[in-house]
């Protein structure tokens, strides 16, 4: 078994830290703390071949593997931990459910300017009865001629604060099997958003609302029985959010790496101490196992549909890790990893929220669990005798 990237891996790898690390690190504060995202950095990641890397050419993207993306969430990270985010909104989520679902017409309107880091999707998927359990969703389309009518509301979509277009998952008729999801530009007639609320890590997202939200048949992505399709794609989804939650705690041990072996206490470097030794000992055995974790969900994925398993194991240890890494680091650097001129402060408050984003670590539990004993654990109450 060979755990070393490949030469051609290991060369994109050195172009990816090349590029990252000539564009990306001035400036690197000032995107931590904003809400906003940086279509700057799209644009460039684009032009570079970083947008769209698992994407066939046929459809506007490189052709490349899970593993390269994971690879380019890594080095961009380490140059700027937000810019990661700009990797993640290209090459993961509903620009993949696009590529692998949209018709000519859609690719053409909506993936290919996506792809050239121009606009912008959100993903409305949560609402304020279906989170973890989003097969609850009560978001309708209802036929109206050739088209549908679009009822509900969607809370914690992603990007929502400024997405350009938005991939909402909806109600065709119930049951599972009723569920699938429509394309909805911003300022639609009837579509509107409440105020902006910001997260912990000050980026933003607001609630959406859909008031008989006109959807013509051509923006429809998958009609009835789309679920299972799109939730799919979810496994190779957390690939991406597992990533940069090691790639933001990796960050961290570096800086605080950094700052231990120059900061002098007592007449003596930080790292002399061996409660300081210990701190990182542990971080970087967290560090090579989540990254082991990481690596065999990736390429396990890349010959085949992604493991739920692989993919649940390996997101519920690094979402913990990145954490518990950003944490202690932060702590070896005192008052100054904690003041918020410090991207050490910024990967101990993104990291947390991975840990809730993209399936709870809790629901990994679950999942995971249900591997185990090779067997299904319903979380809802039991039905009352004698209804099916």
């Amino acid at each position: 078994m060979d755990f070393e990237l490949s030469e051609e891996q290991q060369i994109f790898r050195d172009a990816v830290r090349g590029l990252a690390r000539r564009h990306l690190p001035e400036g690197a504060l000032a995107r931590a703390h904003s809400d906003r995202f940086d279509f700057d950095v799209a644009r460039l990641l684009a032009d570079a071949g970083l947008m769209g890397i698992t994407i066939p050419e046929a459809d506007g993207g490189q052709g490349g593997t899970l593993m390269d993306a994971v690879i380019a969430i890594e080095e961009v990270a380490a140059a700027c931990p937000r810019s990661a985010d700009v990797i993640q909104a290209g090459n993961f989520g509903a620009i993949r459910t696009l590529a692998e679902y949209a018709t000519p017409d859609q690719k053409e309107r909506y993936l290919k300017p996506l792809l050239k880091g121009e606009t912008l999707i959100g993903l409305g998927m949560s609402e304020p009865g279906a989170g973890s359990a989003v097969t609850d969703l009560a978001t309708t389309a209802t036929p109206d001629g050739k088209g549908y009518r679009l009822n509900g509301g969607k809370v914690f979509t992603s990007h929502s604060a400024e997405a350009d277009i938005f991939l909402i998952y909806c109600r065709f008729g119930p049951g599972v099997g009723g569920i699938g999801s429509v394309m909805v530009e911003r300022g639609a007639e009837g579509f509107t958003q409440g105020k902006p609320v910001h997260y912990m890590n000050d980026e933003a997202w607001c609630a959406l609302y859909f008031d008989n939200v006109y959807v013509p048949p051509e923006d429809v992505l998958l009609g009835p029985g789309g679920f299972k399709k799109q939730i799919q794609g979810f496994n190779a989804e957390r690939i991406g959010n597992t990533a940069r939650s090691l790639a933001l705690g990796r960050y961290a041990y570096e800086a605080a790496r950094e700052h231990v072996l120059h900061r002098e206490q007592f007449g003596r470097p930080l790292a002399d101490f061996q409660g300081i030794q210990w701190k990182f000992a542990e971080m970087k055995i967290r560090l090579d196992a989540g990254q082991l974790l990481l690596y065999r969900a990736a390429t396990r994925a890349d010959r085949g549909l992604p493991s739920a398993e692989d993919t649940s194991i390996a997101k519920a240890f690094c979402n913990r890790a990145g954490f518990d890494i950003a944490n202690e680091a932060l702590q070896c650097m005192g008052g100054g990893g904690y003041c918020r001129d410090s991207l050490v402060e910024y990967c101990f408050r993104k990291t947390r929220g991975w840990m809730i984003a993209g399936g709870s670590n809790e629901m990994m539990l679950n999942r995971i669990a249900e591997h185990v004993f090779d067997r299904r654990f319903s979380q809802r109450p039991p039905k009352p005798a004698g209804k099916a």
